[in-house]
């Protein structure tokens, strides 16, 4: 984890941990495949869970992430399809209750932000996203939680969306990919984002150029500031600046590089 004097936690992570072509590359040649997840997450400082997304988990599985992992570890979670893949967003209330009520509150302190993805066919609709963001509760049982969204069709790049977002504190998630919009406003007291243009010709997944240029754009969020270089829609927030925490996943592109892309970036904030 990366921290500097009068800032929150940059955190830099990868997607899963259980990935075959990572066996001898990131991961050691004869580790058992039971262990991958304790040797990941000594590694990388957050992983992003991706199988909340297809299919409800039981709680002794979140209870055992959380043995198994360091005590600063934490984890994202993706919210369920069955809540984002749907006509009216409005009514994705069971959903959103079922996933919370399975046992995520089992990773205790290492519960980090949860991601709703949206597919890349889903329109703004105002009405209705308004809607679904009500349905997000800011804790449970307890523990804060912590909502971003992942959109992907260019009707969201408009400044009423990130006005929206202002309004509930949820995160839009900051991409780097062609084809989806890139949303660089801050909307909540934190930041997800999600990399995934690595390419296999690069040695880290990424130029380390472009390496250097994700750590300032995440020391500057996190000190509570936006980065120079990427343009936003909406005119800043009148809320003072204040210190955020920052999630970086290298999720995709070539994905055999993500863990060296993650560690690069994580030894860059070091």
């Amino acid at each position: 984890m990366s921290k500097a004097k009068g800032m929150s936690p940059i955190r830099v992570g990868i997607g899963g941990w259980v990935f075959e072509p990572w066996r001898g590359s990131f991961y050691p040649e004869g580790l058992v495949q039971s262990r991958e997840l304790d040797y990941a997450s000594r590694h990388v400082t957050s992983i992003e869970i991706n199988g909340t997304f297809y299919g409800t988990q039981k709680p002794a599985s979140f209870a055992r992430w959380h043995d198994e992992t360091p005590e600063d570890f934490v984890f994202a979670l993706k919210g369920p399809r069955f809540a984002t893949n749907r006509r009216v967003l409005a009514e994705a209330g069971p959903s959103i209750d079922k996933f919370l009520a399975s046992g995520l509150v089992e990773l205790k302190d290492k519960l980090g932000p949860i991601n709703w993805q949206f597919p890349p066919t889903k329109k703004f609709d105002p009405e209705d996203f308004a809607a679904f963001l009500a349905l997000l509760p800011p804790e449970y049982e307890g523990r804060r939680l912590r909502h971003a969204v992942e959109v992907r069709h260019e009707s969201f790049a408009a400044p009423a969306f990130v006005d929206l977002l202002r309004r509930h504190e949820v995160a839009a998630v900051v991409a780097d990919k062609d084809g989806v919009p890139h949303l660089h406003d801050v909307t909540a007291p934190f930041v997800y984002v999600r990399l995934q243009s690595a390419r296999e010709d690069r040695k880290l997944g990424y130029a380390p150029a472009d390496l250097d240029a994700w750590a300032e754009r995440a020391r500057a969020w996190a000190g509570g500031k936006a980065p120079a270089d990427l343009p936003c829609l909406a005119a800043p927030s009148a809320k003072a600046e204040r210190a955020r925490e920052v999630f970086v996943y290298m999720i995709n592109g070539f994905k055999p590089k993500a863990p060296a892309a993650a560690m690069a970036l994580i030894e860059r904030l070091g």
